[in-house]
């Protein structure tokens, strides 16, 4: 079974998200991009374009107010900045500056799940939850650098906001080659083949589920990977069509709460479609607030490390 993954390589997120805004900024002269003081990847888009750079200091509830503002002028708005912040201190704006008149702005941030080490005031870990919860807002979360400017660009053309997630942006593993898969803002990525049973999963953890597959298939058991970067609107089309062809048998993994996020989607999915799974299995922060420490030390300590990965999948797998 061929590994569609190339571990080692590292890229930035934030700075493909300068450059791409940058290079958005020459063909969209409507494109404004704003920030709560989180504006240091994009230091080239404010050089080139600095009367549409805005940089409204601390203030998350402003930045989107002004964005919405923007966009009832014409304009395309993009607020970058740290989504613990944007998903929760500026939620009332979003559900009603911009969610409820359907504004086209755009929402890129960093520290989506238990990354950075700033401890829980500072993890965004029920941010998916909200955002799937507004009206009109499509909702991503890109573990592969590469996809950011994909997205961002696709994005540009849509009548409605979108939330876009990443980790911390720094050092992101890279992992897939350019022109792969097809990315497509509403699909599904089938990561990696498989047909005994599927891991679903999102940003920070697909590379793990990655490790997780290639490590059951030791055991002579084959486990498709599906990179579900949106959650809304959701691939009910692929969820069900894994259904049929990974023997009813899934495990979600996310760097999120494990109730209110991926799984409750695919689960929501199932119920309403009266589809019956042999295992299910979600991954998942449990109600806790994580504490201090790198990401896989968390994810370890909270049950949803890689080895507790490979477990889930073997309990799927084993289930009658």
């Amino acid at each position: 079974m061929p590994v569609t993954f190339t571990f080692g390589e590292m890229l930035s997120a934030r700075s493909v998200i300068g450059s791409t805004l940058a290079e958005l900024g020459a063909d969209y002269d409507n494109l404004w991009v704003l920030t709560p003081d989180i504006g240091a990847t994009l230091v080239e888009f404010r050089d080139t374009y600095p009367e549409r750079f805005l940089d409204v200091g601390l203030a998350e509830q402003a930045c989107v107010g002004i964005a919405a503002g923007l966009a009832y002028d014409g304009n395309i708005p993009v607020v970058s900045g740290m989504l613990p912040f944007l998903s929760m201190r500026a939620l009332e704006q979003i559900r009603t500056d911009v969610c409820y008149p359907n504004l086209p702005v755009k929402i890129i941030g960093t520290h989506g799940g238990l990354v950075g080490n700033g401890g829980s005031t500072h993890y965004a870990v029920e941010d998916l939850a909200l955002m799937c919860a507004l009206t009109n807002m499509t909702v991503t979360s890109i573990g592969d650098p590469l996809m950011v400017g994909e997205v961002i660009r696709q994005s540009m053309t849509m009548q409605g906001p979108i939330y876009i997630r990443l980790a911390v942006g720094k050092k992101d593993m890279v992992l897939y080659e350019p022109g792969q898969h097809e990315v497509r803002i509403g699909k599904g990525i089938v990561a990696r083949e498989g047909a005994d049973a599927t891991i679903f999963t999102h940003g920070t953890t697909v590379a793990q589920a990655l490790q997780a597959a290639e490590e059951v298939a030791k055991d002579g058991r084959s486990v498709r990977v599906v990179d579900m970067f949106t959650l809304k609107p959701i691939d009910e089309e692929l969820i069900l069509r894994c259904a049929e062809e990974t023997d009813g048998r899934f495990v979600v993994l996310e760097d999120h709460l494990a109730y209110g996020g991926l799984a409750s989607r695919i689960a929501d999915v199932l119920t309403d479609r009266g589809v019956s799974l042999k295992a299910f299995e979600r991954l998942g922060i449990p109600q806790v607030y994580a504490g201090f420490g790198e990401d896989e030390q968390l994810r370890d300590k909270h049950g949803y490390g890689l080895k507790d990965t490979i477990a889930a999948a073997r309990r799927v797998l084993a289930a009658s």
